[in-house]
């Protein structure tokens, strides 16, 4: 089975600083002092199993606020250096649309060939439990006038937020309509235990969907289902794609974060089940295609 895989983390942790992994505890997401180790390019292809992984995407690990483009740096000699295929093939770097300096991290980032895109988590909740930053960005004036500097560059956003907060990213794409939009996780539905969280779910998925310049990666649903199946993940993966279509939903591992659940070759596997029936077009799409166009690999 081949895949190209548009969301994975490495670290190494003698050589760098990830605040998140000096002290790791136990959240909603699992027990990140599991995954306080480091976790190379060497470790994702080692444990891939019969999962042949042709090109990969990296997302920004949490590295050092201070110095986020020497995650980048970093990243660009691996995927120079020989025997690595290039990989990561696409780096998708961390910016603070809300820093004074936010103009000069997004020139340097760019100056990298494999850079594609910026991640800034926006994830925001009144349950202290799911909350990520504690503020909204997206109303922060300062904010938004960074964001649109993307266009500069020629970057893709792509955008972690809970369903609550789908309105407000509906109108931040439809702003910036030149701009590629990538969810992540399926939209992160945290709110699991009410019909309305369900509604919320997936009535904002639908209105992001409803954006030309928005795709979606279907990841991370481990992190809100810890004892997953192919049954229990089957109604959000469909959901996802029947609301993005086939053109605008990709596949992806979030590793090493969602192999605190599960291997990567059983995650592969249950996507290949559920999608089992739909047509060989559909399932390139899904697994490699549109993975290698939304992000230019």
């Amino acid at each position: 089975m081949q895949v190209i895989d548009p969301h994975i983390h490495l670290w190494d942790l003698k050589t760098h600083r990830y605040p998140w992994l000096e002290n790791p505890g136990v959240s909603f997401v699992g027990d990140a002092r599991a995954l306080k180790h480091d976790y190379l390019l060497a470790d994702l292809c080692g444990e891939a199993g019969e999962i042949e992984i042709l090109k990969v995407v990296h997302v920004e690990a949490n590295h050092d606020p201070a110095d986020p483009v020497e995650e980048t740096r970093w990243l660009q000699g691996i995927a120079s250096a020989a025997g690595s295929h290039g990989m990561p093939n696409g780096i998708v770097a961390a910016a603070d649309f809300a820093a004074p300096n936010a103009a000069q991290v997004l020139e340097a980032h760019a100056a990298f060939a494999n850079t594609r895109g910026v991640r800034q988590i926006l994830n925001v909740h009144e349950n202290k439990l799911f909350d990520y930053i504690g503020r909204h960005l997206m109303r922060d004036s300062l904010w938004r006038e960074n964001f649109a500097l993307l266009r500069r560059y020629g970057l893709s956003f792509d955008l972690q937020l809970y369903p609550s907060q789908m309105d407000e990213a509906v109108a931040l794409a439809e702003a910036h309509s030149d701009t590629q939009f990538i969810v992540n996780h399926a939209g992160m539905f945290v709110d699991r235990n009410s019909v309305a969280g369900y509604r919320a779910w997936r009535d904002g998925m639908r209105r992001l969907a409803g954006c030309a310049n928005v795709a979606v990666k279907i990841s991370g649903l481990a992190m809100f289902d810890h004892h997953w199946t192919v049954d229990s993940l089957r109604p959000y993966v469909l959901e996802t794609i029947d609301a993005f279509g086939v053109e605008r939903a990709m596949f992806a591992s979030n590793f090493p974060v969602d192999r605190l659940f599960g291997s990567y070759q059983d995650l592969w596997q249950a996507y290949a089940s559920i999608v089992a029936d739909a047509s060989i077009a559909e399932q390139d799409a899904l697994f490699r295609r549109n993975a290698e166009r939304i992000y230019r690999i």
